[in-house]
């Protein structure tokens, strides 16, 4: 499947008018990252997704908002950009949509600091407010019913009790959180706005220029919280600390419980990507243990 990325990332940006010579895989996981040498762009190309992100159109249209919210460049946010030197949108090549990334060099020397990657979470926050484009409500939940539809026991990760389970707390979790009018009935003091959606402290690149963040195609509206499930307390301690320092909104714990169990259920529906994935085993076995430990639905059942 790299190999199939790679050859559609090439031919795509040599009919853009860029020069490929010697492609290079930077990364691979859900997407295949591929630096277009010796021109400065980077593609990535999403290749292991739940089945309904592979469908061309709501693929496309998750790249574009990623596209779309690199807007924060021009308000001095250190992002990741597109490349200037093709039109602002995906592009599609063998049946495989991709977009093209100015190529940045990552620092290979740094140590990751997710307390305080997860700190910043707030100046990122406070820049995204101000996002003028539409975003959905909380649309990294939306593959969470249907995933766990079709979803079936993984021995030794994902147990059929476990199934059973996940089934029954989303059936009592779904109409508050994909709507967000449930939601702000039950929590008429959140503090809703556009958000990373994608634990944005796993998604700050460190270049050799500073850190950058990256990976929007998340992007959506929500409440704050989301952008720290599955942290931890120490961590969510340190957004907090940061938000006081600077004045802005803390997380209300009770909306962290639901939205760390929300995002325990969209990591194990990821279960059955494990056999083409096997990197993805011990991160779902960790949030596998968190989960069957936290209270049935998030204390709204």
């Amino acid at each position: 499947m790299t190999e199939t990325a790679v050859e559609a990332a090439a031919t795509a940006a040599r009919s853009l008018g860029l020069t490929v010579t010697d492609p290079l895989v930077l990364y691979t996981a859900f997407s295949t990252v591929v630096h277009l040498q010796p021109s400065p762009v980077v593609a990535r190309v999403p290749m292991n997704l739940p089945g309904g992100m592979k469908e061309p159109e709501p693929a496309v249209r998750r790249q574009q908002r990623e596209l779309d919210v690199a807007w924060l460049a021009a308000q001095g946010v250190p992002v990741v950009q597109p490349t200037p030197l093709v039109p602002l949108k995906p592009v599609e090549q063998d049946g495989l949509s991709m977009t093209l990334w100015t190529y940045v060099e990552v620092d290979q020397t740094a140590q990751p600091d997710y307390f305080a990657a997860t700190a910043r979470v707030t100046e990122l926050h406070a820049q995204l407010a101000d996002y003028p484009g539409e975003l959905a409500w909380m649309t990294p939940l939306r593959l969470i019913g249907s995933g766990l539809g079709v979803a079936e026991a993984v021995p030794g990760l994902f147990e059929q009790d476990d199934v059973d389970r996940a089934r029954a707390e989303w059936k009592i979790l779904e109409s508050v959180l994909t709507s967000r009018a449930a939601f702000e009935a039950i929590f008429p003091s959140a503090t809703v706005q556009p958000i990373h959606g994608d634990a944005p402290s796993w998604n700050l690149i460190t270049t050799v220029d500073g850190p950058l963040w990256a990976d929007f195609e998340d992007a959506t509206l929500g409440p704050i919280e989301w952008d720290v499930a599955g942290f931890g307390p120490d961590l969510c301690r340190a957004y907090d600390e940061a938000a006081r320092t600077r004045g802005l909104p803390t997380l209300d714990p009770k909306i962290q419980q639901v939205m760390d169990l929300a995002r325990a259920l969209q990591v194990l529906v990821c279960a059955p990507l494990v056999p083409q994935m096997p990197a993805l085993a011990d991160g779902i076995r960790m949030f596998a243990t968190q989960w069957r430990a936290m209270p049935f639905a998030g204390g709204l059942s």
